[in-house]
């Protein structure tokens, strides 16, 4: 029950506060964490166990941001801890006017960082969501070079007699010669390892044994240059990882997992433990204006970096990270046994104020993992922050996943944009066709990304039946791909694999059929064959089209002659008006034969020789104006009547074909100028 409110981290702290006073109160002496047992024994199992299980495609979507956090924030933590502690020793009185600025600066790049020893500790217990602890996991890992830097650059400093600018430049550079050195040889010794173990089918017992010496040799190798050790082991763990698991056996893989998390956790808790007894046996020096400064500005240092660095990342980020995400950042900077282990490496020749600095850096400890650790889990429930969702990872998320990334680096290459997906994508090539023939040994290096993680599904599945004891409910026929991974076939070696043989797509089939979402209801797919056609919609069409056509023709002939244009169309009451002035001036039209029809055959509607719209003739084009019937009644459609079985649809003439619609036509063709009206003559001409 104490364990749910209080983190591990400060129960082991408590239990060996108790046993260093137990061993003090016996006449002993306690031992305290010596800084050579820390960094060469302790902490590699932690760094190796995070960089090996590394969720690698989170920390490569937010890398910018962990860096701009890991490198940015840790300088301005440094520099701002530095001489804001230089300003009160300063003010402080005559107990802190000896400690000069390279000492304060020294003491806020060893209390700046924020440590991933305390970090896992507390953010592996609130399960928070995926993005805030790697964020704050990442910049815990990654700021290890900056810390490493500033650490050697002022504790050399110190041992100079003037520091001129040259030497700041080349203390700039040995940062980049650092971080990068680190990562180089970790990629190294990542490789190595990688193809060391495409060579020990025949030998598999020892086949974690690579794992763990290879990586060791990279923190070591590492150290022995002062480069970064904490960066060599995560890029050899991020390296080896895929080309490893593809080699060894199941068995060696369940090794390395379970070996890496029990190393890890002895080593965790022998680190907090021997805070515990360092606190209780360790010389202290306390000075209550230094102590509580350093604390204020620790924090104050940190909400600061958090926000401002906060405001440059969003702007250049799609996902913002929103006031909530910021406050569980800056409340999640613990300091942890790194900050104790490098001020113990100091000396007291060059800096004898150490004892004072160490008392300063557990009270920073102490408050951080006991306060903010306590306090971070109800602080969650109460903004309600997003927890990390525990689900099984399918099939179906793989392969959407593998599409949007495709179809994201499509869209990259269509702008001319090279961002991380195009550069993931070149990367991903390149591994495809040469690093992976390299490093992995028989039929894997050539298997398709989504069968490869088939298979671990597949065995992952079949173990936890076995586990469960559902071994009874498994079906009868069991799928070809847990036969292969119970017993592999042996291919000659003379036979020629293809890049994807039948075999391969029948799987990839029987996967998708038996993993994706099958929908409740098959709906009819649309066709534009079977939709239901408008039977008048092709008629009116045409109609339209050919009055559009005639005004054309029209204007363009009236264009041509350079006349006035004929008086337009009148509207019925003005037609009305007209003859109410002057009715023998107008003769309406007796018979109605000659409105427009459109004929429609019913028996096929989008046929265009079942449309008849020859009569539509232009009103004012035949030189009689429109009579009332005929705007009163407009358009008359009638239905064509079925013609003989012996008569031709296309020869036989029809009533377009009369001699006034033969005119009609010519008169659209070529209507002629038309002389204008002379006064004497009425207005509206009589019938012709």
């Amino acid at each position: 029950s104490v364990s749910s409110i209080v983190p591990e981290s400060c129960l082991l702290i408590v239990v060996g506060l108790l046993v260093g006073g137990l061993i003090k109160g016996v006449g002993e002496k306690p031992p305290i964490l010596k800084s050579d047992i820390f960094f060469l024994f302790l902490l590699p199992p932690i760094i190796l166990d995070a960089g090996y299980f590394l969720p690698l495609r989170q920390f490569t979507e937010n890398l910018g941001t962990i860096l701009i956090f890991a490198v940015v924030g840790t300088l301005w933590n440094a520099f701002f801890l530095g001489g804001l502690m230089y300003a009160v020793c300063q003010l402080g009185g005559p107990g802190l006017n000896h400690i000069g600025l390279l000492a304060n600066l020294l003491f806020g790049s060893i209390i700046s960082a924020v440590d991933p020893v305390a970090v896992l500790a507390v953010f592996e217990e609130i399960h928070i969501n995926e993005l805030l602890h790697i964020l704050v996991f990442g910049e815990s890992l990654l700021n290890d070079a900056v810390t490493v830097v500033l650490y050697h650059l002022f504790e050399e400093f110190a041992n100079f007699e003037q520091v001129t600018i040259i030497d700041i430049l080349l203390g700039f550079l040995s940062f980049f010669v650092v971080s990068l050195g680190g990562v180089l040889v970790g990629v190294i010794y990542g490789v190595i390892a990688a193809f060391t173990s495409r060579f020990t089918s025949h030998i598999r017992v020892i086949e974690p044994l690579f794992v763990f010496l290879y990586s060791y040799m990279a923190y070591l190798s590492a150290e022995l240059f002062h480069l970064s050790g904490i960066m060599a082991l995560i890029a050899s763990g991020v390296v080896m990882r895929p080309y490893v698991e593809a080699n060894i056996s199941h068995k060696s893989h369940t090794t390395i997992k379970y070996f890496l998390k029990m190393w890890s956790s002895v080593s965790e808790t022998l680190i907090f433990i021997f805070l515990g007894v360092s606190t209780v046996a360790g010389h202290h020096y306390w000075n209550w204006t230094f102590v509580i400064s350093t604390l204020l500005f620790c924090l104050i240092a940190r909400v600061l970096g958090v926000l401002v660095l906060t405001w440059f990342i969003n702007k250049f980020r799609i996902v913002k990270l929103t006031p909530k995400d910021q406050f569980i950042i800056a409340y999640g900077g613990l300091r942890g046994a790194i900050a104790f282990s490098l001020g113990y490496l100091l000396d007291y020749k060059h800096f004898g104020m150490r004892d004072m600095f160490l008392t300063a850096i557990i009270t920073v400890i102490f408050f951080t993992v006991f306060v903010q650790g306590m306090t971070i889990r109800p602080l969650v429930d109460l903004l309600a922050v997003k927890k990390k969702q525990e689900t099984k990872r399918s099939i179906n998320e793989e392969i959407h996943t593998q599409f949007l990334d495709h179809l994201l680096t499509g869209i990259e290459d269509i702008c001319g944009h090279y961002g991380h997906h195009h550069w993931k994508d070149k990367l991903n090539r390149f591994n495809k066709k040469y690093v992976k023939k390299c490093l992995i040994a028989g039929e894997r290096s050539k298997e398709p990304q989504l069968i490869a993680f088939y298979h671990k599904m597949e065995m992952k599945q079949a173990i936890e039946l076995v586990e469960s004891g559902g071994i009874g409910k498994i079906p009868s026929a069991v799928s070809t791909v847990s036969i292969q991974n119970i017993n592999p076939k042996t291919l000659p070696e003379d036979r020629a694999l293809p890049a994807l043989s039948k075999d391969k797509e029948d799987e990839i089939r029987q996967m998708l059929r038996n993993n994706l979402q099958k929908t409740r209801q098959r709906l009819r797919s649309y066709n534009r064959h079977t939709l239901v056609a408008d039977p008048y919609e092709e008629a009116w069409n045409q109609m339209l089209l050919r009055r559009q056509r005639a005004r054309q023709m029209e204007q363009q002939q009236l264009n041509n002659f350079l006349t006035v244009p004929a008086h337009g169309v009148d509207s019925p009451t003005m037609s009305r008006a007209r003859i109410g002035s002057d009715p023998l001036a107008y003769e309406p039209k007796e018979d109605v034969e000659n409105l427009p029809i459109i004929t429609i055959d019913p028996a096929s509607p989008q046929s265009p020789e079942s449309v008849d719209l020859m009569n539509d003739e232009p009103k004012g084009c035949s030189g009689l104006p429109p009579s009332p019937e005929e705007d009163e009644e407009g358009l008359v459609m009638r239905v064509k009547e079925p013609s003989s079985p012996g008569t031709d649809d296309v020869f036989t003439p029809g009533p377009s074909d009369s001699p006034s619609n033969q005119r009609m036509l010519r008169c659209l063709s070529d209507p002629g100028p038309q002389p204008e009206p002379e006064e004497g003559e009425p207005f509206i001409p009589k019938g012709q």
